[in-house]
């Protein structure tokens, strides 16, 4: 048995098997496109859009404002902004079509390489169904945050990675460098995918590649890390602090159960159905891997890449404090390649050697119902449409010169420039020491409030009962408005001097 290389396989499966996985792609791909323009909203993407827009508009991460993340996706979302419009609308579309693609180039990697030709399109399938499926990945696939452009640029330093090797190409060990450090400069998260894809070129090519295949490798993981290292030259201190500091010192501030909350993160997969597939069909794939004494070296060797890789960004993800489940989501195009042949082991002992369908039906079925439970639990979730709403009645009580203070999905969402520090509500937990925390674009929560006591905004939108209680905000400003879906409250058109003293004594 030979190993099946790319270019080998539109003899070796046909027309009609790779219509057929492009086919249940496209399926899924259309739900998700549809359910980034309904449903799909997370919290935290607020500071990822408004990083984009703010970029648009000449400001530079790090120098500018503080940012907690490595600029690639940031920078991504403004190209896509610029063309597109100032909308969240477009760079969900643009986040959700990378995610699908991501599932379809791994399945196409299945497609052609899958070492049993019987099994080749249920493979695929399993891929597309185990990954494209995950309600994870579903989710998170479709929002501003780097998880489409990760997953999309991990599966392609796979593929690159692999074909460098068996093709002894320089040209694609540079890609695979690009695209795992793409991803990388996207999130740290995925920063495991560079180290392992070296060791793993090293190790499996010939020695006189050997040499030249590495620092290929190296020299494409370069690239995408230019705007960062131009950033640095220019604020080395800002730059260390939002891409490093930021997220080893301070995430854990103002959260005094981080800890039993990372234990419980870790743990979470023992509830989940689609987790347990997934670790279960991997685990399988990899002791049946090394039982077969048949395969060459190099027949094992894209599977032991793709196990050593899920190993490593699962320790890796487990060390962001707080960490949360669906960080997990960027082993997928790893697992993905595992997961079937993983299930044709199984169905091997369990009879069905020949009915590879049989055997894909059960890990379908329950991928769609798990799916279908996880969407539907977050039917009354937050979603833009409500934030929209808010930020049209920002707009209708305050005028353009007005100072508002508010989140950064309503600055996003208004355009308006947002006061000094206010680019990223958590920043507010940090305490610094004057002179520094103006260096790094920090306002505590202190002198964010206090300012707010002075009149300095003239509309407050507050989504913090205790915070609303402690500043007066009721008689500091002449009007409310709440905003019950979100949980916020709107004061504008500040109160008389003598009407806010009385209130605050």
């Amino acid at each position: 048995m030979h190993v099946v290389s790319d270019s080998g396989a539109g003899s070796a499966t046909g027309e009609w098997t790779w219509a057929a996985v492009f086919g249940l792609t496209a399926l899924i791909t259309a739900g998700e496109v549809v359910y980034s323009q309904t449903m799909a909203c997370v919290v935290d993407e607020g500071y990822h859009l408004l990083a984009a827009q703010l970029i648009l508009l000449g400001k530079r991460p790090y120098l500018d404002f503080v940012f907690p993340q490595t600029p690639l996706n940031a920078y991504w979302n403004a190209l896509w902004m610029g063309i597109l419009g100032q909308s969240w609308r477009p760079i969900h579309l643009i986040a959700a079509l990378e995610t699908m693609a991501a599932v379809y180039i791994t399945a196409d990697f299945v497609l052609r390489r899958f070492p049993f030709a019987g099994w080749r399109l249920a493979a695929a399938l399993t891929t597309v169904v185990v990954f494209g499926l995950n309600d994870a990945v579903f989710k998170f696939g479709a929002v501003a945050q780097p998880y489409g452009i990760c997953l999309l640029l991990s599966a392609a330093s796979l593929r690159s990675a692999v074909a460098a090797v068996e093709r002894e190409s320089r040209w694609l060990a540079a890609l695979a460098g690009a695209c795992a450090a793409g991803a990388a400069a996207s999130s740290l998260l995925t920063a495991p995918v560079v180290p392992v894809l070296l060791v793993w070129t090293w190790f499996y090519s010939t020695p006189a590649r050997r040499l030249g295949s590495c620092l290929s490798l190296l020299g494409g993981a370069v690239v995408p890390f230019l705007p960062s290292v131009w950033l640095l030259l220019h604020g080395p201190e800002q730059v260390i602090f939002g891409t490093i500091a930021y997220q080893l010192l301070y995430r854990r501030l103002d959260w005094p159960g981080a800890i039993d909350h990372d234990a419980g993160v870790m743990l979470s997969w023992v509830d989940s159905g689609q987790a347990l597939i997934l670790i279960v069909l991997s685990l399988v794939a990899l002791g049946f891997v090394r039982s077969r004494k048949d395969w060459t070296r190099l027949q094992r060797a894209p599977f032991y890449l793709c196990g050593w890789m899920a190993l490593a960004l699962a320790f890796h993800i487990s060390q962001a404090h707080p960490t949360f489940a669906w960080y997990y989501l960027l082993m997928l195009p790893f697992l993905g390649v595992l997961a079937p042949l993983g299930l044709y082991a199984l169905g091997s002992k369990l009879g069905y050697a020949d009915r590879p369908f049989m055997a894909l039906l059960p890990v379908a079925v329950l991928g769609v119902l798990g799916l279908a439970k996880s969407v539907h639990a977050e039917w009354g979730y937050i979603r833009w449409s409500s934030y929209e709403e808010l930020a049209a009645r920002v707009d209708a009580v305050s005028a353009p010169q007005t100072r508002i203070f508010a989140d950064e999905q309503i600055y996003f969402l208004t355009r308006r420039m947002p006061p000094e520090g206010q680019e990223i509500e958590d920043s507010h937990k940090m305490i610094l020491p004057a002179q520094k925390a103006a260096l790094l674009h920090i306002v505590p929560r202190a002198d964010a409030y206090r300012h707010i006591k002075e009149g300095y905004f003239g509309t407050v939108v507050m989504c913090d009962d205790d915070a609303i209680n402690d500043l007066d905000l009721a008689h500091r400003f002449s009007h409310q408005e709440s905003f019950e879906d979100l949980d916020c409250t709107l004061f504008w058109q500040l109160a008389p001097l003598k009407t806010a003293t009385a209130g605050a004594t």
